[in-house]
């Protein structure tokens, strides 16, 4: 049975899992659906055609499925689909997608949202992620699995991020991070490789001194950018790692975030 606060408003329609707590003045839209064991501390409000996995903890203030800000949107019903297992914090709001952008915003499995953080319209967000506080990402961003972002750190719209990233705090993200980067500054800038969520992953030694020695080529060695990223291309067979990185790459439309120093 779930357990409902009679100050709660569920709309008609609304689906509640099974062994889900609703906490004091929440408001559950009619076209939400809540799986098993979640648990809405209070004051948490659920709208547009949005979808919880199981497990996920909110707490109060969290705004989730809200009208994208977007000036195309014209109320639509469009979408919210957040995965199993995560954490969202006070004040976080993430807001369904546009007809334009694909009509659906996604959020993976076992994020953490830290307080204030935010995730826009027709973004889509990967598994284990943590948000810091205030961690914001415009419309249409891509968010790999593992990825950090630091708090007060925003994140241009259509952006790309890939997996097991670690963005530092107070950061401007503007341009495309490959996988497994660290950038910092107030204009992000990459600064490296994510070794300690490489290991944490379980990146042996040689591995790490393999793709470290492709990181420094690629970024650091002769020549331009564009003749290093070509000559690199035939490095994507010594690690998968590498192989992912140069596809990333390969598939960029907008600007890769580079080192303050690459040419």
């Amino acid at each position: 049975m779930s357990k409902i606060d009679p100050t709660a408003r569920i709309a008609d329609g609304a689906v509640i899992g099974e062994g889900t707590e609703i906490g004091p003045y929440c408001i559950i839209g009619p076209n939400v659906v809540i799986g098993a064991n979640c648990k809405l501390i209070g004051h948490v409000h659920i709208t547009a055609q949005t979808t919880i996995g199981d497990d996920c903890t909110l707490y109060p203030f969290a705004s989730l499925g809200t009208p994208p800000q977007s000036l195309s949107y014209r109320g639509e019903l469009t979408k919210l689909q957040i995965g199993s297992g995560c954490t969202i914090r006070e004040s976080v709001t993430m807001n369904a997608g546009t007809v334009a952008g694909g009509g659906i915003t996604t959020v993976g499995d076992r994020g953490y949202f830290m307080n204030c953080s935010h995730v826009g319209h027709d973004c889509h967000v990967g598994n284990d992620v943590i948000f810091a506080t205030s961690a914001t990402l415009g419309g249409h961003c891509e968010i790999g699995d593992f990825v950090f972002i630091g708090g007060l750190s925003a994140v241009h719209q259509f952006t790309r991020i890939g997996p097991q990233v670690m963005v530092g705090g107070v950061c401007g993200v503007r341009d495309d991070i490959i996988p497994f980067g660290l950038v910092n500054g107030q204009y992000a800038a990459l600064e490296g490789l994510n070794l300690i969520g490489m290991k944490r992953r379980k990146f042996t030694k040689q591995r790490l001194a393999t793709v470290r020695a492709f990181y420094q080529k690629l970024f650091h060695g002769p020549g331009t950018f564009a003749e290093r990223l070509e000559a690199s291309r035939a490095l994507a067979g010594e690690d998968p790692a590498i192989a992912e990185i140069l596809d990333f790459i390969g598939k960029g439309k907008r600007p890769l975030c580079l080192p303050a120093i690459t040419k």
